[in-house]
């Protein structure tokens, strides 16, 4: 049995804990909140990018971009974005499932892949999968800057535009609710309508000032960045939400677990024992009061003296 002393030192050295991951539990609550806004900021000017492109691609352009030419798929494209930290759950390896589970699908019908990989966890992951990494791009941060993206993003569109990959997908967790992720993997070209809208079945398109092929070109570019952007801050609202309900539930699972499940024992009884036993079979003694010290002076006759007579 252990003795109280030891017991108590890990009841205190769990409370230390406890005021550590309360200490966490704070500063994750900060970080989701300020990825959710801007992750909420982002998300209006990609959707109306995505709404402007989609009828785009129902109109009848006197200029064809590349980004809407429709091939025969040989080679396909993946950027999968995933978080340079661990500590939130099952995040990265349901994104990566399903990523695994969409090449899969096109090895089966004899199409190469590619894949540009963001963040630390994806590329220790695919590399050990072994596919073709043509690039990558890491330590992002919290609050990730278009232009370290731009590098990775690039190459991947001029293969696209040059005809070495047919079709170009992006991968990324989804933010649902601060409970709820969900990996996604979307297409990003060629640009198709992916709902097509009914009032603009007949003839029609946009009036271009100066040029079309300038204002096509330009507006292709931003869509592609501020969809991958978007993806990217959607990802980092994910890791943090999901790394603050790892926090959340490892300290409900102390607050709900019994003292006795904690110590494997009734600690209560266990240190009343002990010290109990402690008491009693520890030996009875009194300590008594030392000898007094004997003189160090030497010996000597006391003075006589006489007394006299009246």
């Amino acid at each position: 049995m252990a003795g109280a002393k030891e017991i108590r030192t890990k009841i205190k050295s769990i409370q230390n804990t406890q005021k550590i991951t309360k200490a966490m539990e704070m500063v994750a609550a900060s970080k989701m909140r300020r990825a959710q806004e801007r992750m909420n900021h982002a998300r209006p000017y990609a959707e109306k990018m995505a709404s402007v492109m989609a009828h785009l691609a129902q109109a009848n352009l006197e200029y064809k971009h590349s980004y809407t030419e429709v091939r025969d798929p040989k080679r396909v494209g993946f950027i999968v974005v995933s978080s340079d930290r661990g500590l939130c759950g099952g995040l990265n390896i349901n994104l990566f499932r399903q990523v695994l589970h969409s090449m899969s699908e096109w090895r089966d019908k004899g199409v190469e892949i590619d894949v540009t990989v963001i963040g630390r966890k994806g590329l220790g992951f695919f590399k050990r999968v072994g596919v073709n990494i043509v690039s990558e791009a890491t330590q992002l941060g919290d609050r990730p800057q278009l232009a370290d993206l731009i590098g990775a993003m690039k190459i991947m569109m001029d293969a696209f535009s040059e005809g070495q990959i047919d079709r170009l997908f992006l991968a990324h967790n989804g933010f649902v609710t601060t409970m709820t992720q969900q990996p996604r993997v979307d297409q990003l070209l060629p640009v198709s309508a992916l709902e097509p809208d009914e009032r603009l079945e007949q003839h029609w398109d946009y009036l271009y000032e100066p040029d079309a092929r300038d204002v096509v070109d330009a507006l292709m570019m931003r869509y592609v960045e501020s969809l991958i952007y978007r993806g990217v801050v959607e990802n980092i609202a994910c890791e943090m939400a999901a790394a603050f309900e790892g926090l959340i539930s490892s300290g409900d699972v102390w607050q709900l677990t019994a003292p006795e499940d904690r110590w494997g024992g009734h600690a209560s009884t266990m240190i009343s024992a002990a010290a109990v036993s402690s008491t009693n079979s520890a030996p009875s003694c009194s300590r008594r009061a030392p000898p007094p010290k004997p003189s160090s002076r030497p010996w000597r006759p006391c003075a006589s003296f006489s007394v006299r007579g009246v």
